[in-house]
């Protein structure tokens, strides 16, 4: 199965391809706001309004041979740590490897923004060559699953 925290998730549609191609089940997670799919392996879970709703029930569903799709690193920590294979929107893997220096860079940056109320901003934008390595880092991770669930 595909999870997608989708609350302004910018490769819904690729992931909606990717797990029609695979003929896979793709949860949309949001707390709403979203268009619903004619897609039948496309299900739409609308949770209440509230911190991390979403994240908790993705977090409670996921495990190995699942991927997850998602910009929020405590969740994905949380995924990797359940066994799933987690992509953020660019294409960038998180895994066992990595999850660990990527909190402690975003808890490190949490910081110094709330200590310097000038150091705010967003980072780059998202671009067509991340979209791109999205779709293809997202395609490993359905065959890598498959192949793990085979197993």
């Amino acid at each position: 199965m595909i999870y997608v925290d989708a609350d302004a998730c910018p490769v819904k549609a690729e992931a909606e391809r990717v797990a029609t191609r695979h003929g896979v089940k793709l949860f949309f997670v949001s707390n709403g706001g979203l268009r619903p799919s004619a897609n039948p392996l496309v299900e739409m879970v609308f949770v209440p309004e509230g911190p991390d709703m979403a994240d908790m029930w993705i977090a409670e569903r996921v495990g190995p041979g699942d991927v997850v799709v998602t910009g929020d690193i405590p969740l994905a920590a949380k995924c990797v740590e359940a066994g799933a294979r987690v992509l953020k929107h660019n294409g960038e893997v998180l895994t066992l490897a990595n999850i660990g220096n990527i909190l402690a860079t975003r808890d490190l940056m949490a910081d110094l923004r709330a200590a310097d109320p000038f150091r705010q901003g967003g980072g780059r934008g998202f671009t067509r060559a991340d979209r791109s390595r999205f779709l293809e880092a997202l395609e490993r991770a359905v065959r890598a699953a498959a192949m793990e669930k085979r197993r």
